[in-house]
C-alpha cells in the first residue's frame, strides 16, 4: 500500500502537469483583443492622418460665414453719351449691427431674467425679450435725434437675428437729406448704430421714355459666381434685378459685380473680426441708348393727356429717337419698390401697356401708301392715270362706299392728289384692281405679318396681314369685295403698331422694304440696306410728291403743317401722309388719328409714326388735326438742333 507522501506528490504533480498546458479559448480572446485594439488604433491614425483636411474643411465650414454686397448697376445715357436717363442715387437708412451687441444682449438678459424671477415667472424667451429691449434703446437714440417715435418689430428683428445676423438691421428705412445730415452729425463713429448707404435707381426726367428704359424691383438673389466660398453660409444684401424695357434686356450688362467678405464666427454665429478676404462691389456697364432725351421730351408734352404713341426713326440706321407711351407712369414710383396702391393705379390707367410696341390700331388711310406701292409695282396703276371718277360716293358690290376725307367729290384723281387729299374711292379701285393678295403679298414684303424685334420686351405676338386664306383659316368665311376695299384703306382687319409703321415709313423714306429698329446708339452704325423698293424713279417722285402735298395748301390733309405758324419748320420739306381709323369697343366706335412722315423729302434723315386714341366714343378725331402736331412737334425739335440752312420749301425732289 502506497504511503501517504507518494499519494501527496502523485497528486500534486498531477496538479501541476494540468497547469502547464494552454486553454484554446484563452488564446483565441487574446487575439479579439489584440485585433480590435489594432483596428482602433488604425481608425485613430486614419481619422488624424488621413482626414485631417475633412474635418478642418468642416470646422471652416461651421466657423466662416460669407456676407455678399451687390454692384451698382450700370447707368444709361442718351445718344450723346453724356445725358443720364437712368442712373443711382444714394438711399440712406438707419442700421444697427447686431452682431457687435452680444455682451449687451447677454447682460440685458441676465437683468430681465432676474427680475421675472423674483415675480415667479421662469419659462419667458428672455434672449428674445433682451434683444427687443436693447434694440429699442438705440432705436430711442434716433429717434430723439430725428424727433421720431417708431417701435422695435419684433416678428422682423426675431427673423433677422435668426436668418442674417452678419448683416445690418434696419431700423429706418430711406431718410430724407436733413436726417441724414442730423445724424451723421449726432451718432459716434464707432456706435453699432450707423447710417447705411445703398443705392438704387435714380431717373433724372421723372416719367420721360419710362416704357422704353424700364425698371428694376428688387433682388435677394444676389451672386458673385467668382467670389470663393461658395459653400459657406450666406448672407446677401438685397440687390435689383431689370423687369422691363432696355433695364431687363442689358440687365447682364448693367448688373453691378458683387462684392463679398468672408469673416469667422464664434460658436453663437457673431463674426470674429478681421475678416478673411474682402472684394469691392464693382458698378456694372453702362448703356448708351439711342434715345434723343429733346425729341423724346417736345413729344411728350405735345401729346399730353391725350392717349396714344409715336415713334421717331433715324432712317438711316434704324435707331429710334423717340419712343413714346401715354398714359405712362413715373419710373420713380418703382424705385426701389412699388406699392400695391401705386402699381394697381398705373394699371388701372393702362399705364404699364407700351402702345408703341403692342398697341395693335387699324392704320387707316397711312396704309394707303403701301397700297400706293402694291399697285405702281404690279402695274395696276400709273402715276399719270385716272382710273376712277370719284363722286363722293360708290356704289359696287351691292354696297354703298363712300368718301370719307371730309372734303367731297374729287373727279377724275390722280395718284399725288389722291395720297394728298386722302381720295378713299381711288384706293378702293387700286385695292380691287391689284387684288388683295397682291397687296398682302407686299404688306409681307414690308414685314407687316412679323415683330421688329426691337430690344425690349413684351412686343406683341398678333403681327400678321390678313387675306383670303388667313379670313377663311380662322372665321370660316370667304373673302368679300368690301373686305378688299377696307383692306386698301387700312381698315377691317388690317392691324399694326405705331413702332411698325415708324419702320414702314422709314424703309419708304429708304427706297428699301425693311428697317430694323434698335434703341442702342452705335456712332459707326452703318446705314441700313434691304431689298429694294421697286419702284422706277418717276413712280418714287410721283409717290413723295404725293407725300409732300399732303403736308401742304391747298387740300393736304395735314396742311396745318405749312398754315399754321406754331406747326410750321421753315426751310424742311416734309412727306406725310394722315389717317383716320375707327375701332368698335364696348363703349362705342372710338377714332384713332394716325400721322406718319419723313423728312427732309430730298434726303430723308427722321421718319415719324403717330397713332393717338379718341378718348370719347363718337369723337371726331383726325390725323391732320390731332396726330400730326404731335410729328410737327418731334421734327421742329430736331431741325433746331441740327441748325440747318434754310432750303426753298418748293425745290423739286429728284429722285436717286
Amino acid at each position: 500500500m502506497p504511503s501517504s507522501e507518494s499519494n501527496l506528490a502523485d497528486h500534486s504533480g498531477g496538479l501541476l502537469q494540468s497547469h502547464k498546458g494552454y486553454d484554446p479559448r484563452v488564446i483565441f480572446f487574446y487575439f479579439v483583443v489584440a485585433a480590435l485594439l489594432l483596428i482602433l488604433a488604425g481608425g485613430l491614425a486614419y481619422q488624424q492622418l488621413f482626414k485631417t483636411d475633412t474635418y478642418n474643411e468642416r470646422e471652416r465650414v461651421q466657423s466662416q460665414r460669407r456676407v455678399l454686397v451687390p454692384g451698382p448697376r450700370g447707368n444709361i445715357y442718351a445718344r450723346d453719351g453724356v445725358t443720364v436717363l437712368v442712373g443711382n442715387r444714394p438711399r440712406f437708412s438707419v442700421v444697427l449691427y447686431l452682431d457687435e451687441l452680444k455682451s449687451e444682449f447677454l447682460r440685458e438678459a441676465r437683468v430681465i431674467r432676474r427680475n421675472y424671477r423674483a415675480s415667479g415667472l421662469t419659462d419667458l424667451p428672455f434672449p428674445q425679450m433682451a434683444r427687443v429691449s436693447v434694440v429699442q434703446h438705440y432705436l430711442d437714440e434716433v429717434n430723439k435725434i430725428l424727433d421720431r417715435t417708431e417701435k422695435v418689430d419684433a416678428k422682423s428683428l426675431a427673423r433677422h437675428f435668426g436668418d442674417q445676423l452678419l448683416l445690418p438691421y434696419t431700423l429706418i428705412d430711406d431718410l430724407t437729406g436733413q436726417e441724414y445730415a442730423r445724424l451723421i452729425e449726432s451718432l459716434p463713429v464707432r456706435s453699432p448704430l450707423q447710417v447705411y448707404t445703398s443705392s438704387t435707381r435714380s431717373y433724372p426726367f421723372g416719367s420721360a421714355a419710362a416704357h422704353a428704359l424700364g425698371y428694376v424691383r428688387i433682388n435677394d438673389n444676389v451672386t458673385a459666381d467668382d467670389f470663393p466660398g461658395e459653400d459657406l453660409a450666406t448672407f446677401k444684401m438685397a440687390g435689383s434685378v431689370g423687369k422691363d424695357g432696355l433695364e431687363k434686356t442689358f440687365d447682364d450688362q448693367l448688373q453691378g459685380e458683387a462684392g463679398g467678405t468672408i469673416f469667422r464666427v464664434d460658436p453663437s454665429g457673431y463674426k470674429i473680426n478681421p475678416p478673411l478676404e474682402k472684394r469691392l462691389p464693382v458698378q456694372g456697364k453702362n448703356l448708351v441708348s439711342s434715345l434723343d432725351i429733346d425729341l423724346q421730351l417736345a413729344a411728350e408734352q405735345s401729346i399730353g393727356d391725350q392717349i396714344g404713341a409715336a415713334v421717331a426713326l433715324d432712317v438711316s440706321t434704324g435707331e429710334v429717337l423717340t419712343m413714346v407711351s401715354k398714359p405712362d407712369y413715373d419710373l420713380a414710383e418703382f424705385s426701389p419698390r412699388v406699392s400695391a396702391a401705386t402699381y394697381a393705379g398705373i394699371q388701372a390707367k393702362g399705364g404699364e401697356f407700351n402702345r408703341a410696341l403692342s398697341g395693335l390700331y387699324p392704320p387707316g388711310s397711312t396704309y394707303k401708301i403701301l397700297t400706293s406701292i402694291a399697285g405702281l409695282r404690279s402695274g395696276t396703276i400709273a402715276p399719270d392715270e385716272a382710273i376712277i371718277d370719284c363722286q363722293g360716293v360708290l356704289q359696287r358690290f351691292n354696297r354703298r362706299l363712300v368718301c370719307y376725307n371730309g372734303i367731297g367729290i374729287h373727279h377724275d384723281v390722280l395718284l399725288r392728289q389722291a395720297i394728298a387729299e386722302s381720295c378713299d374711292i381711288y384706293f378702293y379701285e387700286v385695292g380691287w384692281r391689284t387684288t388683295p393678295e397682291v397687296v398682302a403679298a407686299e404688306a409681307r414684303r414690308f414685314h407687316f405679318d412679323r415683330r421688329t424685334g426691337i430690344e425690349l420686351p413684351g412686343e406683341t405676338r398678333r403681327m400678321f396681314v390678313p387675306d383670303n386664306a388667313w379670313k377663311e383659316r380662322t372665321k370660316g368665311e370667304k373673302w368679300f369685295p368690301g373686305d378688299t376695299a377696307n383692306m386698301a384703306i387700312g381698315q377691317g382687319f388690317v392691324l399694326a403698331t405705331p413702332l411698325q409703321m415708324a419702320c414702314f415709313t422709314a424703309s419708304v423714306a429708304r427706297g428699301e422694304v425693311h428697317t430694323q429698329p434698335t434703341l442702342v446708339h452705335d456712332p459707326n452704325r452703318p446705314t441700313q440696306h434691304t431689298e429694294s423698293i421697286g419702284l422706277t424713279p418717276a413712280q418714287r417722285l410721283a409717290l413723295f410728291e404725293g407725300m409732300e402735298a399732303c403736308t401742304l395748301p391747298p387740300r393736304g390733309t395735314a396742311r396745318n403743317m405749312t398754315t399754321v405758324e406754331l406747326q410750321k419748320i421753315p426751310g424742311v420739306r416734309i412727306a406725310g401722309k394722315t389717317g383716320t381709323a375707327q375701332v368698335n369697343t364696348k363703349a362705342g366706335t372710338l377714332n384713332i388719328a394716325w400721322f406718319i412722315c419723313f423728312a427732309p423729302v430730298e434726303k430723308p434723315e427722321i421718319a415719324i409714326a403717330v397713332a393717338l386714341e379718341g378718348d370719347t366714343p363718337g369723337e371726331e378725331y383726325g390725323g391732320g388735326r390731332n396726330a400730326a402736331p404731335v410729328a410737327s412737334a418731334i421734327l421742329k425739335k430736331y431741325f433746331e438742333k441740327k441748325n440747318r440752312p434754310a432750303t426753298p420749301i418748293f425745290q423739286p425732289f429728284k429722285p436717286n
